[in-house]
């Protein structure tokens, strides 16, 4: 079934459209603060007007997938760690400013906790990216996300704002009609299904007892734009199971904590910490600032017996080169284990082809695919966040300005043919009207154990759709990229 096209309105009731979407977005958290912001100031966050098309049998394909892929990741931490742990080593050689202190940091948390960290179980709020790949009609994964997984909570908002929209008629130019059907325009639970998978850590974290009197710790970058997408999973935290939240940046861990026992507080209260939730800590950026300080505050968590969301190893677990080697089905099969066939047909094919960049027979071809062909590539290093990735014709020169010894550090990722859809963006006020390109992120909950690898509980967690113009290629909303969006299924 071919989509429905985009809602066609006159200048006055797209006007119309635009003052109700956005004092509904202030009226109901749909916001960030803009930069150089003040306490009272906050600003619409990036939104499109109108949903955006996505096949229906593809996403429903994406939510399947996710905690299949949760297993996954589960298992690399868990069974598969010595060879988890040589891979990120490697890492370590190329990238020691992050890679290499994050793996510096794990070692000596092991190492000063005698061999063995004293919190096995870990929890991950994961999120799958996708694009749809038009030329096969196909989902093929972008990137598995493990560490501050953002938009949980604008993308159930977006969807509200864009139903609520829907609903009060104005989708329709003539009328005041329903433009879409309920069940073509979903709203997500991620706020909901986020705030369950932080309050499953905290359950586990208290011996399967319900337990209102621990807390969970958000880690959180000084002068947050984005606290709202966090706020509102700590509303829901607090609202649905009554588990109540601090906040504090790594620069104030030291300060404000104390670790009695091997047992996590928060200082001022002495409120036992369940769960450390990072939503920080995934850039160089997060540890710049006061670097001794910052990194010494992730071991002080780090050897704590609060359940880490994630802990250090499951982060890592999310490089680039980690998903590279998780290509090759015959290792994903051996990863996976016990898994049905169907299950496993349907993960494998969400994969794009991706190549090393090192000395083996396969990274020398990458090499050459990378300077004599880079017109169907992305060049992506273990980096989270946006703003990393390089494209296309801009490869070869990148590579070159680097020595040879350095590209290993870096994946080559075949690129997926998304189609583009010419919705409208509203930002700072302004309407813009442009091709624009989408990509869906499904999110996942898991509480598993380290050492033994069991999985405590593996929970699909909600959506997200982020839209970017065609012309721009990188896509984050908080750097500056893109737009919280939502599906409209057909």
């Amino acid at each position: 079934m071919a989509a429905k096209d985009f809602p066609a309105l006159s200048p006055e009731n797209e006007k119309e459209l635009v003052e109700r979407l956005s004092q509904w977005a202030l009226a109901n958290g749909l916001v960030m603060y803009p930069p150089n912001w003040q306490l009272h100031s906050a600003n619409n966050a990036p939104i499109t007007m109108f949903p955006t098309p996505f096949p229906k049998d593809l996403f429903e394909d994406a939510m399947k997938v996710q905690t299949t892929f949760n297993k996954l990741y589960a298992n690399v931490v868990s069974k598969e760690k010595v060879w988890l742990v040589d891979l990120i080593k490697s890492l370590a050689d190329f990238d020691k400013d992050f890679t290499g202190k994050l793996y510096e940091t794990y070692v000596k948390a092991v190492e000063s906790s005698n061999g063995t960290l004293p919190q096995p179980l870990s929890l991950g709020v994961f999120r799958s990216d996708y694009m749809y790949n038009q030329t096969d009609h196909t989902i093929k994964q972008i990137e598995f996300n493990t560490v501050s997984i953002s938009f949980g909570g604008l993308s159930t908002k977006v969807g509200a704002a864009q139903n609520y929209l829907n609903k009060s008629g104005v989708y329709d130019n003539d009328y005041s009609l329903k433009y879409y059907q309920p069940d073509e325009v979903p709203v997500s639970e991620s706020i909901d299904k986020i705030a369950s998978g932080l309050a499953q850590g905290n359950y586990f974290y208290n011996d399967e007892v319900d337990n209102q009197k621990t807390v969970v710790l958000f880690v959180v970058q000084p002068g947050e734009r984005n606290c709202f997408d966090q706020r509102l999973i700590e509303y829901a935290l607090l609202e649905n199971h009554g588990i109540k939240s601090y906040r504090l940046t790594l620069e104030e861990i030291k300060e404000k904590t104390t670790i009695n026992s091997g047992k996590l507080y928060i200082k001022a209260t002495m409120d036992e910490v369940s769960v450390v939730y990072y939503r920080s800590g995934y850039a160089p950026s997060d540890y710049s600032v006061n670097p001794e300080k910052t990194w010494d505050a992730r071991l002080h968590l780090e050897v704590s017996k609060a359940i880490k969301c994630p802990s250090l190893l499951t982060q890592l677990s999310g490089s680039k080169k980690v998903q590279q080697v998780l290509t090759d089905a015959s290792r994903v099969k051996e990863v996976l284990g016990d898994v049905s066939q169907e299950e496993l047909d349907l993960l494998l094919s969400t994969f794009v082809k991706i190549h090393p960049l090192d000395d083996t027979a396969a990274g020398k071809e990458a090499k050459r695919l990378a300077l004599e062909e880079p017109e169907n590539y992305v060049l992506k290093p273990q980096r989270e966040g946006g703003g990393n990735n390089v494209y296309k014709g801009d490869i070869p020169g990148h590579l070159k300005a680097l020595d040879e010894s350095e590209w290993g550090a870096y994946i080559l990722m075949e690129l997926i043919h998304p189609p583009t859809h010419k919705n409208k963006i509203i930002k700072d006020g302004q309407v813009y009207n442009e091709d624009i390109l989408s990509e869906l992120g499904i999110f996942g909950t898991l509480v598993f154990n380290e050492e033994t690898g069991e999985i405590k509980s593996n929970e699909n967690a909600g959506f997200l759709l982020r839209s970017k113009f065609s012309s721009s290629d990188e896509g984050g909303v908080a750097a500056g990229f893109g737009c919280v969006d939502t599906v409209y299924l057909y």
